[in-house]
């Protein structure tokens, strides 16, 4: 396996293929968590890799080496800052991939654990080039998870420094990536979710009630949904293998 320190543009990534990749093998984008970094998900690309994908391993805005050194508070007032940020950069990546002649005929996915998994689906309701998407402890309901977010810092003792008008400018833009108000455009393309049931963070009652309304409007040909009756926050190695080989497998 061949791992590259790259940047491009001004987002700094690992891209990872091996001897056998070309320019037409499948291409995979996978996204970090909150507070974690690109090397994080070595053990992801080398699963993929192994199995036929050249993998981009991107640092999202505020993160590895885009690191701006804020404390815990700083950095979760801008969450979504960096998710929305890091949808337009995956745009950007594709254009890249596109211009040193990566990417021609093949399928292109991507995938995300976290935070990396939110950004996931919301690049699934503005890409409609991603053929299949792999979402780890990710939640489609943007608008809800904000207003959970924003809830849980208040109760902290901490100031939102958003007045009321600018917290609804802030839901209302959420609302144009969030995926289940916008469940039509994820319909018809392949998706597999992984979340631990009793995942704190990133709620698993979120995910479940999305795929179970999901399920009743598109039904479920595409989709699998892998629940760990025992995991919290932290995916596992059979649903990391799980989630490699079911990505690998719709991207050939």
């Amino acid at each position: 396996m061949i791992v590259q320190i790259e940047s491009w543009g001004n987002i700094p990534l690992l891209h990872i293929y091996n001897d056998q990749t070309n320019n037409h093998s499948p291409i995979v984008i996978f996204l970090h968590g909150f507070e974690s970094a690109k090397e994080h998900n070595l053990h992801y690309a080398y699963q993929l890799v192994n199995q036929g994908c050249r993998v981009i391993l991107p640092d999202a805005h505020l993160h590895g080496d885009r690191d701006e050194k804020l404390d815990q508070i700083e950095i979760s007032l801008r969450f979504w800052e960096t998710v929305l940020t890091s949808i337009e950069e995956v745009g950007k990546i594709k254009e890249e991939l596109m211009e040193r002649g990566f990417l021609n005929d093949q399928k292109i996915g991507i995938g995300g654990t976290s935070m990396g998994g939110i950004t996931t689906l919301g690049c699934l309701t503005v890409y409609p080039w991603i053929n299949a998407a792999s979402i780890m402890m990710g939640t489609p309901s943007y608008v809800q998870l904000a207003k959970a977010q924003i809830e849980q810092i208040e109760q902290k003792g901490f100031q939102i420094p958003l007045n009321s008008k600018e917290k609804d400018d802030m839901f209302h833009t959420l609302s144009t990536f969030d995926a289940s108000i916008h469940m039509e455009k994820l319909s018809n393309k392949p998706l597999f979710f992984w979340h631990g049931v009793k995942d704190t963070v990133v709620p698993f009652e979120s995910t479940a009630l999305f795929i179970e309304a999901f399920e009743k409007q598109f039904g479920n040909e595409y989709l699998v949904f892998m629940k760990e009756k025992s995991a919290g926050h932290a995916v596992n190695r059979k649903g990391m293998l799980a989630a490699t080989k079911w990505l690998a497998n719709n991207l050939a």
